[in-house]
């Protein structure tokens, strides 16, 4: 039986009202960070225009950056579905920073070409045209820029996500009492301590639904929650239940009782779909062994 906290804490109040808003809250977030980034660009080249007094009609800078900046945002929900598929974690960004790479670059290129369309379509109405210069040098140019803005993002989320781990609470292993006899294996717990600001409670081990590696640490999913667990993959693995916990990726280690199917990839990997929904990454060194341990557990 678990044993949960008795009061909750201020920021546990605040993180569990804000769950409610968190899918209206986010892209809010993200359309006035670029919102306002528009309104300061357009106010700071209006003054070096006025100052230079070169010969721009005010509402050009406006065209400029708005035009980027809502691109920019329309594109933020793909880049975090990429980052999703292909994670930058400890363990899994030197074989996924390749993919990165291409995204950017496809990523500069859809922004610039919908900035372009944008903006020729807001000076035809203007009676003017918009010449975007010379194409080769002009995109060089531009993703320069905008592989700062794809790394910003990604980033960004990855701080987003740090910021609502800590808030969740950080698990940690039972230890060997002072005197006498633990109460259950050390070796092999069935229980995590979870910490959530001050407060304490127990996490049996088979909630667990699937466990990641995430930098210094290893993040325990229980009901669509993480708790952070400051290991390694290889050390918690040696002490979780082989008959219940499977290591299927370099990264990734799933509760064969929360696997729902597994999906084979045309690359010869796979995906573990799971009860709740989530899909982890089955690897091909792991598949065979995933399959094998339970098609005998069935």
């Amino acid at each position: 039986m678990t044993s949960k906290p008795t009061a909750t804490p201020d920021a546990q109040v605040w993180l569990a009202r804000y769950r409610r808003w968190q899918a209206i809250v986010e892209p809010a977030l993200w359309t006035v960070f670029f919102c306002g980034q528009a309104t300061l660009n357009s106010l700071t080249v209006w003054l070096d225009i006025e100052r230079t007094r070169l010969g721009f009609a005010p509402w050009e800078p406006v065209v400029w950056e708005w035009s980027s900046n809502l691109v920019l945002l329309a594109l933020v929900p793909l880049v975090i579905a990429f980052e999703r598929r292909f994670g930058l974690h400890w363990n899994t960004w030197r074989d996924n920073l390749r993919w990165h790479v291409l995204a950017s670059m496809a990523f500069s290129l859809v922004h610039v070409t919908a900035m372009v369309g944008l903006r020729k379509l807001a000076y035809a109405s203007q009676g003017g045209d918009y010449v975007f210069g010379n194409w080769p040098l002009e995109l060089f140019y531009e993703y320069l820029k905008d592989a700062r803005s794809y790394a910003a993002i990604l980033i960004l989320v990855a701080l987003y996500r740090l910021l609502l781990l800590r808030l969740q609470g950080e698990a940690s292993l039972l230890q060997a009492p002072d005197s006498g006899a633990p109460v259950e294996p050390i070796e092999r717990p069935e229980r995590f301590l979870v910490r959530k600001l001050g407060k304490e409670f127990l996490l049996p081990a088979a909630e667990v639904e699937w466990l990641q590696a995430w930098g210094n640490y290893v993040n325990l999913r229980v009901r669509s929650h993480d708790y952070p667990l400051r290991t390694t993959m290889a050390a918690i693995e040696s002490r979780l239940d082989p008959a219940r916990f499977v290591r299927v990726h370099r990264s990734y280690i799933v509760n064969l009782d929360c696997v729902q199917e597994i999906e084979s990839l045309d690359s010869g990997d796979a995906r573990a779909r799971m009860r709740d929904g989530g899909v982890v990454p089955v690897s091909r060194r792991y598949r065979d062994g995933l399959r094998r341990v339970a098609a005998n557990g069935a």
